[in-house]
């Protein structure tokens, strides 16, 4: 079937030609043609859709058809609005007749139902149910949903001049795929004023989104019971693709994505997308979220708005991170506590005391020489500046987010979303599940409502499976802990012997370095598989919560599943900087994890700190989520589709329709965005509640947000069925999150620049206990004195310390304690206070600092811009204006023909009725 089209002033043309040959040898060709006169408007649209014809003998027709890539109907007239695929199967009978009932009642809805046969289908199984939504269908819904549509050219400028403008030119894409339609003013759609809107062609009026928005919202309701029955679980798609009633349930995209539609009516958005914004090597474009908003809805754009902004304020938390950093590389000869610890005379004198118990012999102080310079690169005085600046930026990120969110909402018509899904999207698995109603006080209407028995029985059950598995994570994390304490044992006793035939790895390589690096390495591997249990886990408590809408139950699987996350990811960074190092004890009193017997002694840091071990650990946890993320998102797909695409990759339309290629796509889950946001957000807790620790840290999430940007953008154009467009005015629970992890990190980097970096103790023997004001005895300063006679017998090493002739009769242990002799030997020194105190005074101040800061911007900037306040107050008086002066020249014109005493042609009265309301919503002066 051939489909040639051509368009005057008057009429719109549409011949279809299809021949086909008699076998029986004398039967001629048959030809059959089809004219319709299609009569334009003034804007050159057709003007309804009961104008067009419906085409006879599709059925014979369609089977010619050269070109299977069609959105379309076989009539070639009506759109494909849904598709549904389903199998023959052993449980046929069943199946066949839920269908049967389903198909029914979507047609009692007023959808129109075609069914591809499996004979012509590439795999000869498959069944292709395809669903069209007629005008008085998508009129009826977009009334009961307040769908917002266009009823005049919107007169507010949008665009502004920008300083420098012609700078950002390599960074734009073209106008018309930035704006792909015209600025209009919107108004929840009416069906009783269709006359009102600016409909110049019915079948183009609602948008694709807006159609398979709407026709998923019939099929999630739509029930597959016998008529006269009542069984209220027998209800929606959903409940069917669960069943295997039918096997896949999607829209249509518009087109391949690497060449755009050979139909004209298709808009090859899905192309366009793919061209300006799917390739990586578009990465220093911006991203067309109007496109995108168009074509998959404000939900999936409101996501790529947030992610392309959180990847531009990266750039400047990056820039001052590698500023940072470069300081620390530049001050490396300046650094006068690793010089020390380097020096022979200093470090290679100084004995310290055994690491462990039995096992770990004494050891010279300069070993640790490569790990003290290591540590100076991410610990130096610079690293306090990035950490206030970190604390600042995240505010300035968060204001600046809810501005550009404002703006938004305005242009995609979301202001008022929030309330109008709350009250009307109920999910249909509350409506099942609950069967008792009462009467809302609000719509004074009869609804389902969960009892508050139900509903407290089903909190309690679900608390007490999150604290279950709370705990479950926490003792993974107490089992990393014990075998780091045990293996510490092993790498001390096996580095530091100088006996060992692996000095040239002990030069390198600390106990507690290969003990960190080891102990996150299992700890990453046990965080990725106690995260194949958790999202199961939240999902099945989530549902067992019957949560009543869409919007809440996101929210209520938000919040369990970042609990779940947060505790798994960061329990590790949180051991190591707050708890590894402060309760060692010291060589006559070590303190022990579970208690002496176990033989577990807790870990000591370097004496360079332990700021290099936080390091460590979250640079491997961090890029080891980003590595698994990206071979996750980009490489499984990919993979899984190459053998199958590699064949059929140039002009795979020529051999399977457009629903089977699509039906080949993978499945984008109604929870897909919801690990998008859950994986972004875990990266803005490393690079804030750590970023103390590694100032690079926002340079690796900036590197792999430029790809996660292009990768996800990929997968959506080419390797997802296109998805059901959502609606949504904000990130919704993640917003929450997002402002308790800022307010938190201040907390976090003050606590880590006081007690796990070694900043505050330099600061204080510089300016309290130094000499010349310098920093000439640190060192020395820093360690104290243990007596090697008095080591227990349990913690003295098995061979004695015999290794370094006797030379000494004491060795040295990091902490501010009384030399033996001394008459309070042992206890801490007043030094030891001194530095605790100033500790609490940097992170009382620090705090306060950076929270007043804080607040001060938030103060200073507004949630929403003044040009957006401005812009929806004077559409919001437009809008009445139009509205009012329709409503009384509609009474106008029937008063007035009331009084007629001829009787005009209905087409000149409809005429005459256009012209009065065109003239009526003519912007008021």
């Amino acid at each position: 079937m051939r489909r040639i089209t051509g368009k005057t002033k008057d009429e719109t043309l549409i011949e279809l030609q299809s021949a086909t040959e008699s076998q029986t040898g004398d039967g001629p060709a048959v030809l059959t043609a089809f004219r319709i006169n299609l009569h334009s408007d003034e804007n050159g649209g057709v003007s309804s859709l009961s104008e067009r014809a419906t085409l006879p003998g599709h059925a014979e027709t369609a089977k010619l058809q050269p070109n299977k890539d069609t959105v379309f109907f076989r009539d070639g007239v009506r759109r494909i609005d849904y598709v549904l695929s389903y199998v023959d199967d052993k449980d046929g009978e069943k199946k066949q007749e839920r269908r049967r009932e389903f198909e029914a009642n979507l047609e009692k809805q007023g959808l129109e139902l075609e069914t591809e046969d499996k004979s012509d289908s590439k795999d000869q199984k498959t069944y292709f149910l395809k669903i069209h939504a007629p005008w008085e269908v998508l009129a009826t819904y977009a009334d009961v949903l307040k769908i917002k549509v266009p009823f005049h050219l919107s007169d507010i400028p949008h665009g502004h001049d920008v300083p420098l403008e012609w700078l950002s030119h390599p960074f734009r894409l073209p106008d018309p795929i930035m704006r792909p339609k015209p600025d209009y003013f919107t108004y929840p759609f009416d069906k009783n004023k269709t006359d009102f809107f600016l409909i110049n062609d019915k079948d183009t009026f609602f948008p694709p989104s807006t159609r398979n928005r709407i026709v998923f919202y019939i099929l999630a309701r739509c029930p597959y019971y016998k008529e006269g029955r009542k069984e209220r679980d027998k209800t929606g798609i959903k409940r069917l693709l669960s069943n295997g009633t039918y096997t896949a349930a999607f829209p249509l995209h518009d087109c391949p994505y690497w060449k755009r539609a050979r139909n004209a009516e298709c808009e090859s958005e899905r192309y366009n997308l793919y061209k300006h914004w799917a390739r990586f090597l578009c990465f220093y474009k911006e991203q067309p979220l109007n496109l995108i908003r168009k074509y998959y809805g404000e939900k999936i754009g409101i996501y790529f708005a947030w992610l392309g902004f959180y990847t531009e304020m990266l750039f400047f938390a990056a820039v001052m991170g590698v500023i940072c950093f470069t300081y620390g590389v530049l001050s490396y000869d300046d650094n006068r506590s690793s010089k020390e610890i380097c020096d022979p005379d200093i470090g290679g004198s100084i004995v310290m005391c055994p690491l462990c118990d039995k096992k770990c012999p004494f050891w010279k102080l300069n070993s640790t020489c490569l790990s003290s310079w290591q540590s100076h690169l991410f610990d130096n005085e610079g690293t306090v500046f990035f950490a206030i600046f970190m604390g600042i930026w995240v505010t300035l990120f968060l204001e600046f987010w809810k501005r550009r969110q404002a703006r938004l909402e305005y242009e995609w018509d979301l202001v008022d979303f929030e309330e109008e899904q709350q009250q009307l999207q109920i999910r249909p698995e509350f409506e099942i599940r609950c069967t008792k109603k009462r009467l809302n006080k609000i719509t004074q209407e009869m609804e389902p409502y969960l009892p508050i028995t139900s509903k407290c029985a089903r909190f309690c059950l679900s608390s007490a499976t999150v604290i279950f598995w709370i705990s479950l994570i926490v003792a993974c994390i107490i089992g990393v802990i014990a075998y780091r304490l045990a293996v510490h044992a092993a790498f001390a006793s096996i580095i530091k012997d100088p006996m060992r035939k692996i000095q040239v790895v002990g030069r390198f390589i600390t106990p507690q370095l290969a003990t960190s690096v080891t102990a996150s390495c299992i700890n990453f591997v046990i965080i990725m598989i106690l995260n194949f249990f958790y999202e199961r886990v939240a999902v099945w408590i989530t549902d067992m919560e019957i949560p009543k809408t869409h919007l809440e139950y996101e929210n209520r699987l938000t919040m369990k599943m970042f609990l779940f996350q947060f505790v798994n990811y960061y329990s590790s960074c949180f051991y190591v900087a707050f708890f590894k190092g402060k309760f060692v004890g010291y060589p006559g009193d070590y303190s022990y994890m579970f208690g002496k017997w176990s033989k577990l002694r807790n870990e000591e840091c370097d004496p360079g700190g332990c700021l290099i071990e936080l390091t460590t650990q979250l640079v491997i946890v961090m890029a080891g989520k980003q590595l698994w993320g990206n071979i996750q998102e980009a490489l499984l797909p990919l993979m899984r589709n190459w053998w199958s695409n590699r064949k059929g990759r140039h002009h795979p339309e020529n051999h399977s329709s457009r629903w089977e290629q699509d039906h080949g796509l993978l499945n984008f889950s109604q929870l897909g965005l919801f690990y998008e946001y859950l994986e972004m957000v875990i990266q803005f807790g490393f690079i804030t509640l750590f970023v103390a620790s590694f100032p690079l840290a926002p340079l690796l999430a900036l590197c792999n947000n430029i790809l996660e940007i292009r990768v996800d953008s990929w997968k959506f154009t080419t390797q997802f069925r296109r998805p059901v467009a959502s609606k949504a005015r904000n990130i919704g629970a993640w917003q929450e999150i997002l402002n308790a992890v800022a307010i938190l990190s201040v907390v976090t980097n003050a606590f880590i620049m006081a007690f796990t970096s070694d900043m505050i103790p330099r600061m204080v023997f510089l300016y309290a206990y130094g000499k010349d004001a310098s920093m000439r005895g640190y060192v020395n300063n820093s360690l104290s004195i243990y007596n090697i006679s008095q080591i227990p017998n349990d913690n003295m090493p098995e061979e004695g310390g015999n290794w370094f002739d006797n030379t000494t009769s004491t060795c040295r242990y990091r902490d501010y304690r009384y030399p033996p002799g001394h008459a309070r030997e042992y206890t801490h020194t007043m030094q030891f206070w001194h530095i605790l105190a100033a500790k609490m005074a940097f992170i009382i101040i620090m705090e306060h600092v950076v929270f007043v800061v804080k607040f001060f911007v938030a103060w200073m900037i507004p949630d929403v811009p003044s040009v957006v306040k401005a812009r929806f107050k004077r559409e919001r008086y437009l809008i009445q204006e139009y509205l009012h002066n329709y409503e009384v020249e509609k009474v106008k014109i029937q008063m007035s023909a009331s009084f007629m005493t001829e009787q005009p042609s209905e087409v000149s009265s409809m005429t005459d009725k256009h012209e009065v309301l065109s003239e009526c919503l003519e912007p008021p002066s």
